[in-house]
């Protein structure tokens, strides 16, 4: 096997690191976020990280974290959510099973509260993660084998979906 087993893509809130998690358990394997592994390379969080550095130094670390996490075979891997952005992510995902988990903006702004962890959140939340999930959401189809949809649903059944798409 080369690379995760699947990707999960999508905007805040729709559940990729919770739903990641529970596919890695019921596959028996490890679960990569990139976020975590940013922070991790970084020693900080990535709030500090746009503070510090800005949104130009996270998405380097961001990229260079997808690059090394596509080569970890067999694990589950959940991605920032304007990992995306990227074109030569895009690229990337192109060999492998990605999932985009879609949320509409009412149930992704309850989920994430305030955003104060989410950097490009700050300020009214429904309308950041509306101009958002309205720039991204082409991008995320784009590199989707599938997508399911999250709202009013549990991340259990979520993944049981996913678990069942992948056979």
């Amino acid at each position: 096997m080369s690379g995760p087993i699947v990707v999960l893509v999508g905007p805040p809130g729709s559940g990729k690191s919770t739903v990641a998690a529970l596919l890695a358990a019921k596959f028996g394997v490890v679960h990569r976020d990139t976020d975590t592994d940013v922070e991790t390379t970084a020693g900080k969080p990535i709030s500090d990280i746009f503070v510090d550095s800005g949104e130009p130094v996270f998405r380097e670390l961001e990229r260079a974290a997808i690059v090394a996490a596509l080569q970890d075979p067999g694990v589950v891997l959940s991605l920032g959510g304007g990992a995306i952005l990227d074109a030569n992510t895009r690229a990337d995902l192109a060999g492998h099973t990605v999932v985009f988990l879609d949320v509409s903006v009412g149930e992704a702004a309850k989920r994430v509260g305030l955003g104060v962890a989410r950097p490009l959140l700050l300020g009214n939340v429904r309308t950041q993660l509306k101009n958002l999930m309205d720039a991204r959401r082409p991008l995320y189809a784009e590199v989707a084998k599938f997508t399911v949809t999250t709202d009013g649903r549990t991340p259990e059944d979520i993944a049981d979906e996913i678990a069942e798409q992948l056979g």
